[in-house]
């Protein structure tokens, strides 16, 4: 799908917290905005709040298998 620019203005604390983020999971600012936006459902289908909850913490071509290994490693330290 081709990309199109957008503006955006937004508080200088979350840019400072966006770049981190993106540092730290090796992404751009601008996917994330673009995976989240895209995550976005309709009002005909409103996701249950863990849905909403947990949106946008895992990257989109996140495998089952990796997510697992994460919650094993985390949960058996």
């Amino acid at each position: 799908m081709p990309r199109k620019k957008l503006t955006l203005s937004v508080e200088e604390e979350a840019i400072r917290k966006a770049r981190w983020f993106s540092k730290k999971h090796h992404t751009s600012i601008s996917s994330l905005v673009s995976d989240f936006l895209s995550s976005l459902g309709d009002s005909e289908n409103p996701d249950t709040p863990i849905v909403t909850r947990l949106r946008g913490v895992l990257r989109p071509d996140t495998r089952i298998e990796e997510y697992e290994e994460y919650l094993i490693e985390k949960y058996t330290r």
